[in-house]
């Protein structure tokens, strides 16, 4: 069985941390918290799981502090978690059960971080991180922000998962602020980077900025295919708040030169039809995401709503629009199937008894 040393990176975590180390000591050996200048209480929560506990000298980068972190791992492997994610019961057997299985050379597991949560729980937003890294591999953090590290095979795919449950907003401004001093100081972004600023522009409701930088980075052509389709679909959301719907339009549809449709983005162009009220179109386009193939190991953002409950219940609106009100209903219980308790199911329902 490998061993694993868990390695966080935390600052003013006092609120979720002692959660965090709860759901995860009793699946590795060893624990390691680097403080990055907490002025609570979270050092003394930390004290409570290891006497491990470093302090560290914040600059800015949260590839060096993680790098810092794993450098003070001991056993064969590193996994890192941030104060609010947990590991769920289920997948913490999981977990154990790949401790047991685990060929000792590989270099990388990956596995599923889930972000996003309905009201009852069920995951509505996930994707492939890589988790476990195999210690003394030469393997490192890389980037200021949204740091990650390249895997190099032997990679394996876990079905276990790490659950982010915030519960308390973070700094929205801090990322911003990092990638700005960068350029200041004339720092050029790598790809990754370039990527993440333009969408920390976007959410800045930047718009004109983003754009210039998206637009950029989908020229250089040297990014990640992944990136590179979130990338279009982050130009189409500026462009719409820019009150340019047709050239939205058309930034969804570029993200067809680089892999086929996902459901992900037929919804999105679904939705843009239904916006402008052509509803047969946008029929067609939620159909279509009915038939594409879900592939969560591409590493790509994952919305599952998209591949069943979204397409269904958007298409018992544009049926009905369309006057099939049989048709509506009938894909209204197809998601339904999804989504029983869905509050747009239920609507509909009743809905239609009063037709």
């Amino acid at each position: 069985m490998v061993s694993v040393s868990l390695c966080m990176i935390v600052k003013n975590e006092e609120d979720v941390l002692a959660r965090c180390l709860e759901s995860a000591a009793g699946l590795v050996d060893e624990i390691v918290v680097v403080d990055t200048g907490s002025a609570d209480r979270t050092k003394e929560v930390a004290a409570r799981f290891t006497d491990r506990v470093y302090d560290y000298v914040w600059k800015d980068d949260f590839a060096a502090a993680r790098n810092y972190a794993f450098s003070l791992a001991e056993k064969d492997y590193c996994l890192w978690l941030d104060a609010d994610d947990v590991i769920q019961e289920a997948d913490a057997a999981v977990f154990l059960e790949l401790k047991r299985t685990l060929d000792p050379g590989t270099n990388v597991v990956m596995a599923r971080y889930n972000t996003g949560f309905d009201d009852a729980g069920n995951v509505t937003f996930s994707y492939y991180r890589e988790r476990l890294i195999r210690n003394r591999a030469g393997l490192r953090w890389e980037g200021a922000v949204h740091e990650a590290i390249t895997p190099v095979g032997p990679v394996v795919y876990s079905e276990f998962a790490v659950s982010h449950r915030k519960t308390r907003p973070g700094d929205p401004d801090r990322n911003l602020r990092i990638f700005e001093k960068l350029l200041a100081r004339g720092k050029t972004l790598d790809p990754r980077q370039q990527f993440y600023y333009g969408r920390e522009l976007y959410y800045h409701k930047r718009y004109e900025e983003a754009l210039e930088v998206f637009q950029a980075f989908l020229t250089e052509n040297r990014g990640w295919v992944e990136n590179n389709i979130d990338a279009c679909c982050l130009c189409a959301g500026c462009l719409e708040c820019l009150d340019r719907p047709r050239e939205a339009l058309e930034a969804l549809f570029r993200t067809f030169f680089y892999d086929v449709p996902r459901a992900e983005i037929c919804c999105e162009i679904g939705r843009w039809f239904i916006r402008q009220k052509l509803y047969q179109p946008a029929a067609y386009w939620y159909l279509t995401a009915l038939l594409c193939a879900r592939d969560d190991r591409r590493g790509g953002f994952v919305c599952p709503d998209c591949y069943g409950y979204l397409p269904c219940i958007q298409l018992c609106v544009c049926y009905s629009h369309m006057g099939q009100q049989a048709r509506a209903k009938q894909m209204n219980e197809l998601a339904a199937a999804f989504k029983p308790d869905s509050p747009a199911v239920l609507h509909n329902r009743a809905y239609f008894e009063a037709c």
